[in-house]
């Protein structure tokens, strides 16, 4: 690619990026150049140097600008640890020799400043919260809050039965006009959610 084409492709992105909430062909840019699959209304992921090709990110995320995923290790028994070895853009191998396997987060996960996720974790599990500095190891549990390095579990973010009842409600398939309708006409379901709540209002369909 050309000085002048990655130009052109830097400022287009950056144009896109000003929607990055809801644009769908931000979406359809990372997904068709990178297989990089972002749900609406999550942010702070669009970037191809922190979130790796074969990434699936679900809706509702929050990523600050300095998490990232590394989905692969550098060769530690070659001769070298360099990328000469293994990326074909360095013209010393055929083809690329690292295919690691994809990286899966669910909606609704908060990814603090500056965490990592090593290749040692594929799976983020729905509503989990990553705190700011963790180094993730190991899959991350639905709900629970994970802090650290090495990344532990500090607690989840609600009892069993609760995390029932929200995975039950799906909310996270609600479009952003909708959710914004739920928080007009029942707020407490929202922002001070019971069993009790929850089961009062529709279970939301699946898209």
């Amino acid at each position: 690619m050309s000085l002048a084409s990655r130009l052109v492709e830097r400022i287009r992105l950056r144009l896109l990026l000003r929607d990055e909430y809801e644009s769908e062909t931000l979406r359809r840019y990372f997904r068709d150049r990178w297989n990089i699959d972002v749900g609406l209304y999550s942010y702070g992921c669009f970037d191809r140097w922190r979130i790796p090709v074969n990434t699936t990110i679900g809706r509702y995320c929050s990523f600050a600008r300095t998490a990232r995923i590394v989905d692969a290790n550098h060769p530690s028994d070659a001769l070298t640890t360099h990328p000469f070895l293994y990326e074909r853009q360095f013209g010393l191998v055929p083809q690329d020799t690292m295919n690691p396997p994809p990286v899966t987060v669910e909606d609704d996960v908060w990814m603090g400043a500056n965490v990592v996720v090593t290749p040692g974790c594929k799976h983020i599990g729905r509503g989990a919260i990553i705190g700011a500095g963790a180094v993730v190891t190991r899959d991350v549990p639905a709900y629970a809050i994970v802090v650290g390095n090495p990344a532990r579990v500090l607690r989840y973010r609600f009892e069993p039965d609760m995390i029932a009842a929200i995975e039950d409600s799906r909310w996270w398939e609600m479009s952003k006009r909708e959710l914004g309708e739920l928080i007009r006409t029942n707020p407490d379901v929202v922002f001070r959610p019971t069993l009790e709540r929850l089961a009062s209002r529709p279970r939301q369909r699946a898209a």
